[in-house]
């Protein structure tokens, strides 16, 4: 059915969305101001600590800025309870007090018919119930053998179809279905070549397949026995069943996978059959779903995000296990996005989660499950695994192969970084070995020391104290106080980043307490403009330091840092000089590891690898430097 405009609209300014959004979430007191209709919470869809989730009755709107969900009242229950958009609307417009519009009689029709199939699909699942218990002896030994007790066979309503051509189809005409009923359940082969409709499923363990509100769409169905030539068979293409759109215990495993009771919210697990899936819920791993029957599909993928940021996929560690993560893999690339990925656990080969389970327990599936490989790493191990490169054609050849599958990327900003990601690991993986000559030829480890004294590589001072790694507290590097200037000047920018911008530590004592008297004002105000942000910023004595680090700006003529500066370019200004910091950042932390390393043990490759970070540190400056000045320029003392 569809619904005017001018009908959703009305029911939008007669609810608040925060009347929606607030039965599910807590709304933080301090950060929300509820004269304004302005509400703060922690994101219901992902889990976290500090409260990034937005929600505006003045634009009937919510917002992640986390995760980067969105969307308006009836967006909401459908992404979070899992209904469909007829069922969400009419839900918000019983809350409005809003009369639904009148069907047309065959809308009506439609929706009758719909209704009368999930009458039937309920009843064909008690029907093979019951049959489990009454006639099923061989099916119930073949769960037993998988110590599918009596309660996990509830919980998923397993049931079994006897070895007979009309047994469903007799139960299912004594209760009043009928032949079109019957014919659109898909429960009856039929067709005009097929005098007598007669019983999909015979003989096998059938697993019921529900769809987001519990409501049985389908089934499939497990041979015993051996000679059968499809060993799963599953219901045709129906009114209600869309293999290709659906996923296995959806419903349970997306009441699972919420934040709940203060617990963090868990990623959503996707095996590759029905057995796995309750194996896994069994040991309690609950948010467990699989596909059915198929490669994971587009539909399928954006249905997992809607359950967890990052759902992890497991595969068998085999080659078909390999290939199918292969294959998930190159569906993800174009849908991938900020906050939008995969990760993937390769089992050990020969072993399902079953397998996992019975021999170590839930806790061995568990550390499977925190090794999980993010989606960069599987595109390197696809491209690279048994393939050598000892040639620059095999070299280059691969990093074609990779550029390629980034380029698949919309999101342009994420396939910026995966490039960049790409150029990292190719640099790394054929970077050049250092190796010093000595006056005879190479010099040997224990040339080492001799190498040191005679100047080649010449050390001026202790390790301890080098300019490599030597602190610089005391000084303000200009990119720290570029960013800090653009979050003073434009503070809406703060809920964009707000959870890497609230873990960022600085050197200099001064950046710090800015940066921690900003996070307390977030807290309790919500500046809209760059004078507000310095007014309540110079209320908490935190004049002096801005004043510095504006005249540095200035002076470095950071044109995108400053008050005038259009919004889109203080935001563009802001992701670059993130990344180069957390790019510097992780260097130094290598610096001061080598470091560590090299007093420990002066061993010519430890050294070897201080040069190289330092050079990699080099190249880093010398990129910032083309940034408007997002360089190593640091304030005169």
């Amino acid at each position: 059915m569809r619904f005017s405009l001018d009908f959703l609209d009305e029911i939008r300014v007669r609810v608040p969305i925060s009347a929606i959004v607030g039965t599910r979430v807590t709304f933080d007191r301090k950060k929300s101001n509820v004269s304004r209709g302005d509400f703060w919470a922690c994101c219901p869809f992902h889990g976290e600590k500090t409260p990034s989730f937005h929600c505006d009755d003045r634009r009937g709107r919510y917002h992640c800025f986390g995760c980067g969900v969105s969307g308006d009242h009836f967006r909401f229950l459908v992404e979070l309870d899992g209904l469909g958009f007829k069922e969400a609307v009419e839900r918000l417009a019983d809350m409005a007090g809003v009369p639904l519009p009148q069907q047309t009689p065959v809308d009506r029709e439609r929706e009758a018919a719909r209704a009368s199939l999930y009458d039937v699909m309920e009843m064909a699942a008690q029907f093979f119930e019951r049959q489990l218990q009454e006639e099923g002896a061989a099916a119930r030994q073949y769960l037993h053998r998988r110590e599918l007790g009596l309660g996990m066979q509830k919980t998923f309503r397993l049931g079994y179809a006897a070895d007979s051509r009309n047994r469903l189809k007799e139960f299912l005409v004594g209760k009043g279905v009928g032949k079109d009923q019957l014919e659109a359940s898909g429960l009856l082969v039929s067709g005009e070549d097929i005098p007598v409709p007669y019983d999909r499923f015979r003989d096998r363990v059938m697993f019921p397949i529900e769809d987001l509100r519990g409501r049985v769409v389908g089934f499939g169905g497990r041979a015993l026995a051996a000679d059968v030539r499809a060993k799963y068979l599953n219901s045709p293409e129906t009114e209600l069943f869309h293999k290709g759109r659906m996923l296995y215990n959806a419903a349970r495993a997306r009441r699972a996978c919420q934040a709940q009771g203060g617990a963090a919210a868990k990623p959503v697990v996707v095996t590759e059959g029905y057995m796995d899936v309750i194996a896994l819920a069994s040991a309690g791993f609950a948010q467990a779903v699989a596909p059915l029957g198929t490669a994971l599909t587009e539909e399928q993928l954006a249905l997992l995000w809607r359950f967890s940021p990052e759902p992890v996929l497991c595969f068998d560690g085999d080659e078909a296990g390999r290939k199918a993560a292969y294959r998930a893999l190159e569906r993800a690339m174009p849908l991938v996005k900020a906050g939008v990925s995969l990760q993937f656990v390769l089992l050990p080969d020969g072993k399902d989660p079953d397998d996992i389970i019975r021999e170590g327990g839930a806790g061995a599936f568990a550390q499977l499950l925190k090794q999980a490989v993010p989606l960069a790493d599987m595109l390197w191990q696809k491209e690279t695994e048994n393939t050598a490169f000892a040639t620059p054609e095999s070299r280059a050849a691969l990093e074609r192969r990779l550029k390629e599958a980034a380029f698949a990327i919309k999101d342009e900003s994420l396939r910026h970084y995966y490039l960049q990601d790409i150029r990292e690991r190719m640099r790394n993986a054929f970077r050049p070995v250092f190796t010093p000559y000595a006056k005879g030829g190479r010099a040997s480890r224990s040339d080492f020391p001799d190498i040191m004294q005679q100047g080649r590589f010449q050390v001026s001072r202790s390790l301890s104290q080098s300019e490599l790694v030597k602190p610089k507290g005391a000084q303000i590097p200009l990119r720290e106080a570029g960013i800090l200037a653009i979050l003073v000047n434009h503070p809406g920018l703060w809920h964009e980043y707000f959870e890497e911008l609230a873990a960022l530590t600085f050197e200099n004592a001064d950046l710090t307490g800015l940066h921690r008297t900003m996070l307390d004002i977030l807290a309790e105000w919500h500046p809209e403009d760059g004078a507000a942000m310095q007014e309540l910023l110079d209320k908490r004595g935190q004049a002096q330091i801005i004043g510095r680090i504006m005249q540095m700006i200035g002076n470095a003529g950071l044109r995108s840092a400053q008050t005038a500066a259009p919004p889109e370019d203080a935001r563009e200004a802001l992701k670059q000089a993130l990344y180069l910091y957390r790019r510097t950042y992780f260097l130094h932390k290598q610096l001061r590891e080598i470091e560590a390393e090299l007093l420990k043990n002066p061993d010519i490759e430890v050294f070897a690898t201080l040069k190289d970070i330092k050079s990699e540190l080099e190249r880093t400056n010398a990129t910032e430097a083309l940034i408007e000045g997002f360089g190593q320029w640091e304030e005169n003392p």
